[in-house]
């Protein structure tokens, strides 16, 4: 018979944040693919943990994918995780699944902390519906992208590294100053924030805030 994948959702800041059931599945597969082993040890070694791990990352991810399907074939089972929150969610996972679901190889989820969701209800913002777009570009497109997303009528959450979020409300102060938005950076953590007010006025505060950590950021409907 063919082994099992999980997808296992792990802590996105508050290594508590972790299900009974995630702990046992991980200590009950044959090995565990993650991005970073030296993260991925750190939650594994906090609740004693002993497992084989396996790097599966964007750079590995076509390589390795023929080895973990020979694996679930001969009756293996593996977890993937990924180094905070949801697996295949702008993180490696998605092609790995298709691969199982091609080859009638059955994936499993195990649900879990998610810094989209988590995000959404700190937001304040009426949730109906809402579009995800993931990281936009660095250079390449972003201007094209935001312009995009200026024009959108319904909400809009993405990710923004902190090198990057005063240019963001810069560019977003052209393009869409009276618009409403969300900040969330470190979620779960000490330093959990959440940064709220239309573009202008985040614009005028902009000396004033601090950017750390990595942010969701949701622009309101309007």
């Amino acid at each position: 018979m063919n082994g099992l994948l999980y997808i296992i959702a792990t802590p996105i800041g508050n290594l508590e944040d972790i299900s009974p059931r995630a702990l046992r599945v991980l200590g009950d597969v044959d090995f565990i693919l993650c991005e970073d082993t030296r993260e991925s040890s750190k939650l594994l070694n906090h609740y004693g943990v002993k497992k084989q791990l396996v790097s599966y990352h964007s750079y590995s991810e076509d390589k390795r994918i023929p080895f973990i399907i020979e694996q679930l074939k001969n009756g293996r089972s593996i977890a993937l995780i990924s180094d905070s929150g949801t697996p295949c969610i702008s993180d490696p996972g998605s092609k790995l699944v298709r691969a199982c679901i091609e080859n009638e190889i059955r994936v499993i989820p195990v649900p879990g902390p998610n810094s989209l969701i988590a995000a959404l209800v700190l937001s304040g913002f009426e949730i109906n519906s809402f579009y995800f777009e993931g990281f936009i570009p660095q250079k390449k497109g972003r201007r094209k992208k935001l312009e995009e997303i200026s024009r959108r009528k319904e909400m809009t959450v993405f990710f923004e590294s902190p090198f990057r979020i005063k240019k963001l409300i810069d560019e977003l102060y052209e393009l869409c100053p009276e618009r409403e938005i969300a900040l969330c950076r470190e979620i779960t953590k000490k330093f959990e924030e959440v940064i709220r007010g239309a573009v202008s006025d985040l614009y005028k505060k902009l000396d004033q805030l601090i950017f750390k950590g990595e942010f969701v950021v949701i622009i309101n409907a309007e």
